[in-house]
């Protein structure tokens, strides 16, 4: 099978390429790095694509930057896809975007409405963050590190990866049930355990963010529903392999 991975080369599209790879499909790379701007102008070429695995992102906290990359890219694939006989779509998009669309969340929950009116037979999975969310969260003063006020129930980035790849494997689900690691946890948490594990010193602080997105990280809203699937390895099992 002929997997299209877009956002290959990120945190979870890495992942997706190496285990499609191992499984014995071909994954095809869309990434800047392998010559294709997914925000950009004119067309794919996704000719001999079976699926298309859409785990781009983009370093925005605006929400106006946010829906504007992620009504690009999501317009662009699924434009290329129909011009291919690509015969499903998998999106990776974020457990409670819908309910929070926020700052970044905005741009996940627009693409999830794109997806599904669109005319390509689709799946959604959505996820909760990452363990490897708190480190590239986290903002370093000096010897210190303040992080977001946030309660979640984080998972490794490879266990996503995997099930996208099965999901890829099976006929469209439409809406998956989401993904989530198997324990309550606060960001602040997981930094620590990170710093630590690389033998950093230093407080690590949490700040509340402001407006609606900052009420959402910390009132439970991004935290997964009954019917959520959830996969290990625990953090503290997931924190001691990294770090051995």
């Amino acid at each position: 099978m002929r997997i299209a991975v877009a956002g290959g080369t990120g945190t979870v599209g890495a992942h997706v390429v190496a285990l499609a790879r191992a499984a014995g499909h071909e994954p095809l790379v869309l990434s800047r790095s392998h010559g294709v701007d997914l925000a950009g102008s004119g067309d794919l070429d996704l000719a001999g694509v079976d699926v298309v695995i859409d785990a781009s992102g983009v370093q925005a906290t605006s929400a106006e930057k946010s829906r504007a990359f992620f009504r690009a890219v999501t317009e662009r694939l699924l434009r290329a896809e129909a011009a291919a006989g690509v015969a499903h779509h998998v999106a990776l998009s974020i457990v409670g975007a819908a309910r929070a669309p926020h700052g970044y969340y905005a741009g996940k929950a627009l693409q999830e409405r794109i997806v599904s009116a669109g005319g390509v037979p689709w799946t959604i999975l959505r996820a909760t963050q990452f363990f490897e969310f708190a480190d590239q969260v986290a903002v370093r003063v000096g010897p210190f590190a303040v992080v977001p006020a946030m309660r979640s129930q984080p998972l490794a980035a490879e266990a996503v990866a995997r099930r996208l790849v099965e999901i890829a494997e099976g006929a469209p689900l439409g809406d998956a049930p989401d993904v989530a690691g198997p324990e309550e946890l606060r960001m602040a948490e997981l930094a620590r355990a990170v710093r630590a594990g690389r033998g950093e010193r230093g407080r690590v602080f949490e700040l509340p963010l402001p407006g609606g997105f900052g009420r959402a990280i910390r009132d439970g809203s991004i935290l997964p529903g009954e019917g959520a699937r959830l996969l290990g390895p625990r953090f503290e099992e997931w924190i001691a392999e990294r770090s051995s």
